[in-house]
C-alpha cells in the first residue's frame, strides 16, 4: 500500500513511499548480514557501468534462495524490509533452531508455518517443492532453472509465474514477461506471489531519493558534444542525424536483439515475450 504526504515542498508533492506498518521493527539478524561494499560502477578506477555512485550505507541480508532444509517445519518470526531488493523478506526459525532469511510471499503473516520438501506436500502459501507436485494453474515464485541451482527467476516484488502444463518430465511455465518456457519438473518452486506488489507504483519524487539508491543522473546523448556521443552535436533541437540510435561506443541500441541465436536453452522456450503495443 502506498503512503502519500502533504505537499509541503515540490519534492513531497510528487513523492510516494511504500507503507511498512505491517513489517517488524527489528534490526536484521546479526549472523545473517554482511557489509555491502560500494563499487560505484568502477573496476580498477575505470568506469565500467555508468550512472552508479553514492547510495546509503547498508547491510546485505543473506537470503536463502535454495531452501534446502527439507521436511523440517519453519515458523515465520519477523517480516522485514530489505534495502537491497524490491521484495520484502522474512526471518524463519526451523525446528532444529537454525534461522534463515527467505523471500516473503504476499499474504503471509508472523507465526505462520512453511515447509520445504522434495516430496509432495500441501500447496500452501510459502511452501516449496518440485514443480511436478504443484497443481496446474498455481502461481509460483523463486523458481529454479536447473535442479539444485537455487531460485533464479520470479524473485522481484509482485512477480510470479504460472504453472501451465506437465509433460515428458518438463514443466511449462508462463513467465511474468508472458514468455512461455519449460524447465525440469524436478526444479523447486515456492507457492505464492512475491510480496510488496505496489513497488512498481512508487513515485520517487526528487533526484535525492535516486542518489540514496546509488543511481546517478543520466544525460541524453543528444545533449552531448560530438566527441562524447554519436548523437551529439548540432544546433538547438536537432535530431540525432542517424538512421538508427547508437550507444556511446557506436553500437546499435534500442530494440536490438542481444540473445545468441544458437543459445543452448532456446529449445526450452516455447514462445518469447510479447511486445507491448504503443497506445495511439
Amino acid at each position: 500500500m502506498l503512503k502519500l504526504y502533504k505537499p509541503t515542498t515540490p519534492g513531497r508533492r510528487k513523492t510516494s513511499v511504500i507503507n511498512t506498518k505491517d513489517l517488524s521493527s527489528v534490526r536484521p539478524e546479526k549472523k545473517l548480514r554482511v557489509i555491502k561494499k560500494k563499487k560505484a560502477g568502477r573496476s580498477h578506477g575505470q568506469i565500467t557501468v555508468r550512472h552508479q555512485g553514492g547510495q546509503e550505507k547498508r547491510y546485505y541480508r543473506l537470503v536463502d534462495f535454495s531452501r534446502n532444509k527439507f521436511d523440517i517445519p519453519a515458523t515465520i518470526k519477523t517480516l522485514e524490509y530489505d534495502p537491497n531488493r524490491s521484495a520484502w523478506i522474512c526471518l524463519v526459525a526451523y525446528a532444529d533452531g537454525e534461522k534463515r532469511y527467505i523471500l516473503m510471499p504476499e499474504g503471509i503473516k508472523k507465526g505462520d508455518k512453511v515447509l520445504s520438501s522434495q516430496n509432495k506436500i500441501e500447496a500452501e502459501l510459502g511452501n516449496r517443492m518440485p514443480l511436478k507436485h504443484i497443481p496446474l494453474g498455481t502461481s509460483v515464485y523463486n523458481i529454479e532453472l536447473q535442479v539444485n541451482q537455487g531460485g533464479k527467476i520470479a524473485r522481484s516484488a509482485g512477480n510470479a509465474a504460472t504453472l501451465v502444463d506437465l509433460n515428458n518430465g518438463l514443466a511449462q511455465l508462463k513467465m511474468p514477461s508472458t514468455e512461455r518456457r519449460m524447465v525440469s519438473e524436478n526444479c523447486l518452486a515456492s507457492v505464492g506471489v512475491v510480496s510488496n506488489s505496489d513497488w512498481r507504483f512508487v513515485r520517487w519524487g526528487k533526484a535525492g531519493r535516486m542518489r540514496h539508491r546509488g543511481i546517478r543522473p543520466t544525460v541524453r546523448g543528444k545533449a552531448m558534444a560530438p566527441v562524447a556521443h554519436p548523437h551529439g552535436g548540432g544546433e538547438g533541437q536537432n535530431p540525432i542525424g542517424l538512421k538508427h540510435p547508437k550507444t556511446p561506443w557506436g553500437k546499435p541500441a534500442l530494440g536490438v536483439k542481444t540473445r545468441k541465436k544458437k543459445k543452448w536453452t532456446n529449445k526450452y522456450i516455447i514462445s518469447r515475450r510479447s511486445k507491448k503495443r504503443k497506445k495511439k
